[in-house]
């Protein structure tokens, strides 16, 4: 038993090692230094809760943190249906599954800067031209409005986490039994009813694990918001990730920037442990 347990945290030390030098370690340093007039080199003086009071009566913050929500909800909605209909598509029986599922997949291989200005070129150029063609002006002009820039975020991240969301539904997919699902269509039921029923609650844990992933990733997102809209127009479409870079980098407020980030860090962990909670709940009434 000595020798067990001895190996067990050998094997664990590394592991907690990069999460407390990574994680745990920086989180309370930033969270100390967010009540203090830190400006990225010296601490300063100790400012108490200030910090956090102007960053919760900073409008662009609060259009910021709105604007992100709002990003978020449209995102996973979104993320979560295309992921379980292409997994539903590709654990049918055709011949070409395993051609679709790299295709749906390779999205989410490619960087966030460059996946940004892709699509950047898409919305601009190729809208623009196809607009001209069969003349319709809703498609030109994109990224230009807080409308056309808020969904553009959307399809982009829809486009890149879709496939990997649809690896995660995949896996829960193939452990559904053929058996229960043969046996339900010999007795009458449709196939709606047979995914309704049968096929849904059965791969319930894989929605919790998807919109936890979803939701940690559209909340944080930086680097597409940078590269398709750079918060534009006039920081209408800036998310929260970038509105404390900017905060922090551009203005040279890091202690300011940080106390923004630890509400982030809050909002961010309340959400995600909520929907994990409800989720998990519902998976054992089902």
């Amino acid at each position: 038993m000595r020798i067990k347990d001895v190996s067990y945290w050998l094997f664990l030390t590394p592991v907690l090692f990069a999460l407390i030098t990574v994680v745990i370690l920086p989180l309370g340093v930033g969270t100390y230094y967010s009540f203090t007039e830190w400006n990225g080199i010296e601490t300063g003086d100790f400012v108490g809760f200030e910090n956090y009071i102007k960053a919760l009566q900073d409008e662009r913050f609060i259009d910021s943190l709105w604007f992100t929500i709002k990003f978020s909800v449209a995102s996973v909605i979104l993320i979560n249906v295309i992921g379980l209909s292409l997994a539903l598509i590709v654990t049918s029986k055709i011949k070409t599954n395993n051609l679709l599922r790299t295709v749906f997949f390779m999205p989410n291989l490619i960087g966030g800067l460059i996946l940004g200005f892709i699509w950047q070129f898409i919305f601009i150029r190729v809208f623009a031209n196809i607009g001209q063609a069969f003349g319709i002006e809703a498609m030109q002009g994109w990224l230009s409005t807080t409308t056309t820039g808020f969904w553009g975020l959307v399809i982009l991240m829809s486009w890149q986490m879709s496939g990997y969301i649809m690896v995660i539904y995949i896996a829960y997919l193939q452990g559904v039994s053929k058996e229960l699902i043969e046996a339900a269509h010999i007795d009458g039921a449709t196939a709606w009813q047979r995914f309704r029923h049968i096929i849904f609650p059965l791969v319930a844990p894989a929605f919790t694990v998807s919109m936890f992933l979803t939701l940690s990733n559209t909340f944080k997102l930086y680097d597409q918001n940078l590269a398709l809209t750079d918060g534009g127009p006039y920081n209408s479409t800036e998310m929260l990730a970038m509105e404390i870079y900017n905060t922090a980098f551009v203005q040279n407020s890091f202690a300011y920037a940080q106390s923004k980030a630890v509400i982030f860090f809050i909002v961010v962990a309340t959400i995600t442990l909520v929907q994990v909670y409800f989720n998990k709940k519902r998976e054992v009434q089902m």
